[in-house]
């Protein structure tokens, strides 16, 4: 089987607070929605970023369990982590992580969003010299 794309779909208690935060805070589109489900990404290719849905949703699986914040991180990828995060900060978002340079190759922050999905907003960086070698198995 060949992948083709993937992306999460997260039960949560207030899909439209959910959406209106990644369309407002990270410029996703909504590609799809409905009473119970919004799909929300880059609408000019139609890829999907992430998936919001309530937890009266109609399709089974999954069950109606709500997300409850742990055992998961919602990595978004941006150009400069350093503006993204200046720009956050400008419109009130909590940032619970400040930007940080990381050895091991990004420039990054964390935040929680409205539902309490944990996002961590990064920018690819080289490495600190050496430090993925420690982690290097020898084959």
């Amino acid at each position: 089987m060949k992948t083709l794309d993937c992306y999460p779909l997260i039960t949560v208690d207030d899909m439209r607070a959910g959406r209106d935060f990644y369309v407002r805070h990270f410029g996703m589109d909504v590609i799809f929605e409905a009473s119970w489900v919004a799909m929300l990404g880059d609408a000019a290719s139609g890829k999907i970023a992430i998936g919001l849905m309530t937890p009266d949703h109609p399709t089974n699986p999954p069950g109606p369990e709500v997300f409850n914040g742990k055992g998961m991180i919602l990595t978004i990828q941006v150009r400069n982590a350093a503006k993204a995060c200046a720009a956050l900060k400008a419109q009130n978002v909590s940032i619970f992580y400040d930007l940080h340079e990381e050895p091991w190759g990004q420039r990054r922050f964390t935040l929680t969003d409205p539902n309490g999905v944990i996002v961590d907003v990064v920018e690819q960086t080289a490495p600190a010299d050496g430090y993925w070698e420690r982690y290097m198995s020898a084959a």
